[in-house]
């Protein structure tokens, strides 16, 4: 075969990869959110004892986290393992108050269902309205969008008070090889930024959990 020939037929195989993986089939890829925390090396835990209740999903469409739509057709899905979105975005919270929570301490945190520690000074309860993210391929690229929405509430046993504070957050990327880690990753990075905010925007006094705003 001459190298013209031999040009041209390479070529063709390029396209018709490309243009197979600009298609969808429906599947349901499964993202794995967890974050990889820094080791830390426990010397003092602070005095406050701090249960998380585990979040209620309000989000309308609770069948998925994500989809992408291909640039000749169809779609591809994104989820999280078990469809249980909610319990993996409460773990995510609790994990981030063991290691490195207000002032970079660790804390004693806990998840729990409601009531099972009598004695917690702060219980945190939280409703997911909005976790989502959309990938939409064009020539040569593909837009990627997330999307986040909570709203937190905190419970002081010391003096019955209580601090509501609503997270949200949103990302936005364009890249111009995609892969499924690109989504993985970036819906990660939204949730983390949502966690950073709420625990910028809050501190902890007198063993209850209070808004910065307040001082």
């Amino acid at each position: 075969m001459k190298p013209s020939s031999l040009r041209v037929l390479g070529c063709a195989i390029i396209v018709a990869a490309m243009l197979a993986g600009c298609r969808g089939t429906g599947e349901v890829r499964t993202l794995d959110l967890r974050e990889k925390l820094p080791m830390v090396q426990v010397t003092d835990i602070e005095p406050v004892k701090i249960v998380i209740e585990p979040f209620e999903d309000r989000r309308t469409d609770k069948s998925r986290v994500g989809t992408r739509t291909h640039l000749w057709g169809g779609t591809t899905y994104f989820n999280v393992p078990g469809d249980r979105l909610a319990e993996m975005l409460t773990q995510r919270l609790a994990d981030r108050l063991k290691t490195r929570g207000w002032n970079d301490r660790v804390w004693n945190v806990r998840v729990a269902p409601a009531g099972a520690v009598p004695d917690a000074d702060i219980v945190i309860t939280g409703q997911v309205q909005d976790f989502s993210a959309s990938a939409k391929s064009r020539v040569f690229s593909t837009v990627i969008e997330t999307s986040s929405r909570f709203h937190v509430q905190a419970q002081n046993q010391s003096d019955h008070s209580t601090t509501i504070r609503r997270v949200e957050g949103a990302r936005s990327r364009t890249v111009f090889w995609f892969n499924n880690d690109d989504v993985q990753e970036q819906l990660s990075a939204t949730l983390r930024d949502g966690i950073e905010r709420l625990l910028g925007d809050t501190m902890i006094e007198r063993k209850a959990l209070r808004s910065v705003r307040q001082k």
